[in-house]
């Protein structure tokens, strides 16, 4: 019922979700970008219910308040204390090494505003986690989102950053003035 009534708002908005996560991937970080509006966390959240993945999201601790709590823990969500360093990495790490199947979703530039650096936990994760980086995207000018690459982190973040970057240039965010994905 769920995945019907995904399909159907997906369909009404005009977006389509092209693209999935490659079959028998168990475990893997998705790098979701660009993330300039609230909007973004609508879509993507009804593109995972269409493609019948069950994905968690990093979401920083204070939208954990009354009334979204406990609807935003059922989704999936898992707060983050971006005001002091709590070991967010190996804790998601952890995570992926006590899960049978577990599909995390972090966007790397972190929040809705422009940035001009990227965070690299999600890549730091994926490594240390031995799983596959796959990277998803919601692009606005199309109406179309995804998963368009997947990326084994081999230890050459630079060089992976750069492609992970330059994956996403083209990619036209809700507010294009607000997505930076540099030089």
């Amino acid at each position: 019922m769920l995945i019907l009534f995904a399909r159907l708002m997906l369909s009404l908005m005009g977006w389509k979700i092209t693209n999935v996560i490659p079959p028998g991937t168990k475990k893997c970080v998705i790098a979701v970008a660009p993330h300039t509006s609230y909007w973004d966390f609508v879509i993507g959240r009804l593109a995972y219910w269409v493609l019948g993945v069950k994905a968690s999201f990093l979401i920083k601790k204070e939208a954990f308040r009354f009334p979204f709590k406990n609807l935003l823990l059922h989704m999936g969500g898992i707060p983050v204390d971006r005001g002091r360093s709590t070991k967010m990495v190996e804790q998601v790490v952890e995570r992926f090494r006590k899960s049978e199947s577990l599909f995390i979703v972090i966007t790397p530039e972190a929040t809705r505003k422009p940035v001009k650096q990227w965070k690299k936990g999600f890549y730091y994760i994926a490594d240390k986690a031995q799983v596959p980086i796959a990277l998803g995207y919601l692009d606005y000018a199309k109406k179309e989102g995804g998963v368009g690459k997947v990326i084994f982190p081999n230890g050459d973040i630079e060089v992976q950053m750069r492609e992970i970057k330059d994956f996403y240039r083209g990619m036209t965010p809700k507010h294009p003035e607000r997505f930076y994905v540099g030089e």
